[in-house]
Parts: C-alpha cells; sequence; structure tokens
C-alpha cells in the first residue's frame, strides 16, 4: 500500500562487471539529471544501490539500467516514504558491493547458495521444522545495533560490529550448526547471500532468505519478526508494512 510520494528503492545483483568507471560516469549522470538521491555502489562483482525520489523518475532510471542486459533481472524492493530519506547522491567504484574481505567469495563467478522464498520460511517456522524433518535455524548476518530494532524470533545473533566478522565468527560456532537447516538473513539480502556461500563452503546444509527482511515484510506481513528492521538512510527503520518508523 502506497504512503508517501517519495519511491525508495533497494536491490542489488552480483554480475560480473569489468567497466566500473565507465558504469559509474554514466549511472550518475541519469539518476543526477532526474533527481534522484542516494547511494549506488559498483564492484567487479555487482552493483548495490538504494535510492530515493518521485516514482516517475526512479522508474525511468531503473528502465534505463535494465536496457543493458548484465541488469535485466534487476527487481528494486519498493517503500514510500513523505520525504526524500537521502542527503545527496553518490555513485561510487569499491572492491566489494558488500565487504567480506574474502576475495575468493564471488557470487558473480559461483553457483547462487539455495535461496528460500519468504512464504516457505513463514511454512517451516509455523510447523517448526524444514520439509525433511530438520530443526530450522535462522542465522542473522547483519550488524548487532541493526538486529537491537529488531529480528526474526529465535534467531542466532553474533553481535558482529561489521560484517567482515562473519567468518571468523562462523568458524567458532560452525559446531552448533551441524545436522540442522540453516537459513541466513539480511536486511535486503546481499550479506545473506554471500553468507549462505560461505556456510556451504564449511559442509552445512544452507539457505539464504531470497530478499531478505524486506522482502518477508512485503510477502507476509512479518509474522515471527519482532521489531522494526533497521535501513540505512534518514527513515533508520520501517515497520512490517514497509512504512517508515
Amino acid at each position: 500500500m502506497q504512503s508517501g510520494t517519495i519511491l525508495n528503492i533497494s536491490c542489488y545483483l552480483f554480475v560480473s562487471l569489468p567497466d566500473t568507471a565507465a558504469l559509474r560516469d554514466r549511472l550518475h549522470a541519469r539518476a543526477d539529471a532526474l533527481g534522484l538521491k542516494g547511494t549506488v555502489l559498483l564492484a567487479e562483482e555487482g552493483i548495490n544501490l538504494f535510492l530515493a525520489g518521485p516514482a516517475e523518475a526512479v522508474r525511468a532510471w531503473v528502465a534505463e539500467v535494465r536496457a543493458d542486459v548484465r541488469f535485466e533481472t534487476l527487481t528494486p524492493k519498493e517503500s514510500w516514504s513523505d520525504v526524500q530519506p537521502f542527503q545527496r547522491l553518490k555513485v561510487k567504484v569499491k572492491a566489494e558491493i558488500i565487504r567480506m574481505n574474502r576475495p575468493a567469495v564471488r557470487p558473480d563467478q559461483a553457483p547462487r547458495a539455495p535461496a528460500l522464498a519468504p512464504a516457505t520460511l513463514e511454512r517451516w517456522l509455523d510447523q517448526g521444522h524444514d520439509d525433511d524433518g530438520r530443526e530450522v535455524i535462522l542465522l542473522d548476518t547483519r550488524n548487532g545495533f541493526e538486529v537491537d530494532q529488531g529480528a526474526f524470533d529465535g534467531a542466532i545473533d553474533w553481535r558482529l560490529d561489521k560484517f567482515s566478522d562473519f567468518p571468523d565468527a562462523l568458524a567458532t560456532h560452525r559446531d552448533a550448526l551441524a545436522g540442522k537447516t540453516v537459513v541466513s538473513y539480511c536486511t535486503g539480502g546481499i550479506r545473506c547471500e554471500k553468507a549462505a556461500m560461505v556456510l556451504q563452503e564449511q559442509g552445512l546444509i544452507a539457505w539464504q532468505l531470497d530478499g531478505g527482511i524486506l522482502k518477508y515484510f512485503e510477502d507476509t506481513g512479518g509474522r515471527h519478526y519482532h521489531g522494526n528492521c533497521f535501513v540505512f538512510d534518514d527513515r533508520r527503520g520501517v515497520n512490517a508494512d514497509l512504512s517508515p518508523t
């Protein structure tokens, strides 16, 4: 349900991009011309973006980006606000679109870890196990201060200070996850996508929550989740109907 006049979008895509500098200039020029604000991160492994503006301008920018065949599967998550939640426009080239400091972990160059639809996770949580009868463990891959605003009921929280701490935390706690179905989750899916790859490398039964908390809110209304979801803009958080808190 629309509530507000500013359309906020967020999405990411792991795809090999050897021409990040040229992309940066092109994407910035069009976003600026359309009056959009927010952040677009580019790296050799893909794109990660958070943008906001009038709906017509936002959707025009997305359509132009999708005209590049590499980005045709971009599927932004949408929410609305009464005011622009970003102060300026930034388009940056980075080493990673989400920093893990594990160069060998390249989702753009490997098969994607299994993605779990929000409706399926909701059903698993309702029934208390996965479809094979295994215990389901929810693993929060966000930073501790984000978890403090809200999380799935009973989720594991390793109190990460930053996402690059995840692999070392996993090495410490791996044995407690063995033999169980581990569903990693985060805000919009990008962190849990990398995390699920590392979980698989450790021989664990691992899924990623497809689209993260925001997609879970959109598809299920947020059952089995308590509190809000922290977002990295001036809204600071959204509730289960994706309205600013």
